[in-house]
């Protein structure tokens, strides 16, 4: 969101998709519903410090701050709003004033607040009253949003609990005071957004949403047979490619997995943002990926593709339709076809709010590919994506010539585990070598924080759970493997 649009959005006054609310130190007491409303009808903004007719009162400048954290806190708090839903809100000057700005999406979800179910119309918000107005509101959403379809033979012992253990480590990571780390797997299921109710049965059961996120790699394939991405480079072969990747696991793995593919086959130039290092290339994919995922149409036969040519990268996935143009940083209006996904990859620190990646692309591509811009547009087949590449990309063999190394921060189990790996070896062999026998340990403290790190990968990426699955270093872990023996 930016300044304009917030003129434009005053300019129209209050309506289906916008709400004025006059704010000085302390948070409107209604504003939970309209959040709660936006969430269930079809997404919109609100304005704190704008009254009804427009006027621009503004919050206490010296409140700002804070009422963006209790805004940001109370979002992802289930006592407030049920289930949570992080949000994101902005502060603008305006005619001298100040003003927060919160983009309320779409969820495929249905939110409560103080219990109570609310809805919008262009008169405001209005409570659920009658059983027709729910059956009506749940089945739209099933319509629109695929990731809420309910999988009635899924169960929580088909999924895999090391996800979940990984998924607390990544939120800790992000937030060390993250309130959802420490809750069991069916708990962090159900705050996550994870179950819906059967149409047929009315029982409540999980949801493809949750299949993609934790499943098995059979009972994904069960649940939609043709889901896949497909990573190409074409750099010499552009008919066929010169390296290919399929990925058909858990969206968590599968997120490491296109970052993996990216980092193999494209620089990352030394670039300081102040006096702090930053990688453009993570910057710019990062996002990039996000977007894939997170707007991916799962139930489709096409796959969500990743192409890197000698002059471009293209990411294209089938997709709904919702805006009808290319889409830049000044007509976005952020739209998730797979909101309950986004949110939960925002809890993981994965993903940035709602519609960030057409603003962080369009801001580090003309530095990472001299003046370059990004083209993100709708087709009839989808979404696609084109990131052009103004350099010559070197093959990763030259990278590590050309590209200055950093090695990483790690604990002294990880090293171990590093300087235990020799060629290709099975969890069993790693386990012996360091004279370890309890699994679970090995996996929490060892194995699962090397392939976090990226100083450990899988020999069979697409089949991370195959009774053949071994581990190897990675460049990033020859380096520091070479560096530990220098300091020896």
């Amino acid at each position: 969101m930016n300044l304009k649009q917030i003129q434009e959005d005053i300019a129209q006054g209050e309506g289906l998709h916008r709400e004025f609310k006059e704010a000085g130190y302390q948070l409107p007491r209604s504003l939970f519903e309209t959040v709660c409303a936006f969430l269930n009808t079809d997404g919109g903004t609100i304005l704190l410090g704008v009254a009804d007719d427009g006027t621009v009162t503004g919050v206490a400048p010296d409140a700002a701050a804070q009422l963006k954290a209790d805004l940001a806190n109370l979002s992802n708090n289930p006592q407030k709003i049920d289930p949570p839903w992080l949000l994101f809100p902005h502060a603008f000057e305006l005619d001298g004033k100040t003003i927060i700005a919160i983009q309320v999406p779409l969820s495929s979800q249905l939110h409560k607040t103080g219990g109570n179910i609310f809805l919008r119309s262009e008169d405001g918000d209005y409570r659920v009253q009658g059983t027709h107005q729910l059956a009506g509101l749940i089945n739209r959403k099933l319509g629109l949003f695929t990731e809420q379809r309910t999988i009635p033979y899924l169960t929580v012992s088909d999924l895999r609990p090391e996800l979940f253990d990984r998924a607390s480590r990544l939120m800790r990571s992000y937030n060390s005071q993250h309130p959802w780390v420490g809750l069991s797997n069916e708990e962090l299921l159900k705050i996550g957004g994870f179950y819906a109710v059967d149409g047929e049965t009315g029982k409540t059961c999980l949801t493809l949403a949750a299949v993609l996120m934790f499943g098995t790699d059979l009972v994904i394939q069960q649940a939609v047979p043709a889901y896949k991405f497909d990573c190409l480079l074409r750099r010499e072969d552009t008919e066929r490619y010169d390296d290919r990747l399929i990925i058909r696991t858990n969206l968590i793995d599968a997120y490491d997995l296109m970052m993996g593919f990216v980092e193999k086959h494209l620089n990352d130039p030394f670039y300081l943002e102040g006096d702090m290092r930053i990688s453009l290339r993570d910057k710019i994919f990062r996002e990039a990926i996000s977007n894939i995922v997170s707007h991916r149409e799962y139930t489709s036969a096409a796959p969500a593709r990743l192409i890197i040519y000698a002059d471009r990268v293209i990411l294209d996935n089938p997709s709904v339709h919702h805006h009808f143009e290319e889409i830049t940083p000044e007509n976005l209006r952020p739209f998730s076809k797979n909101p309950t996904i986004c949110k939960f990859m925002i809890q993981l620190g994965r993903f940035d709010e709602l519609g960030s990646g057409v603003t962080n692309i369009n801001k580090y591509l003309p530095l990472y590919a001299k003046g370059a811009k990004p083209v993100f547009k709708e087709t009839l087949h989808g979404f696609e994506l084109t990131i052009p590449l103004a350099t010559p990309q070197v093959t990763p063999q030259v990278t590590p010539q050309v590209t200055p190394q950093v090695t990483p921060q790690v604990t002294p189990q990880v090293e171990k585990a590093i300087l235990a790996t020799v060629g290709e070896m099975t969890r069993t062999e790693l386990m012996g070598t360091l004279k370890l026998k309890d699994r679970m340990h090995f996996s929490r403290e060892y194995l699962q924080p090397a392939l976090d790190a990226g100083l450990l990968e899988y020999t069979l990426p697409d089949k991370p759970n195959s009774r053949l699955q071994k581990y190897r270093l990675t460049p990033k872990g020859q380096n520091l493997l070479a560096s530990s023996k220098g300091r020896g």
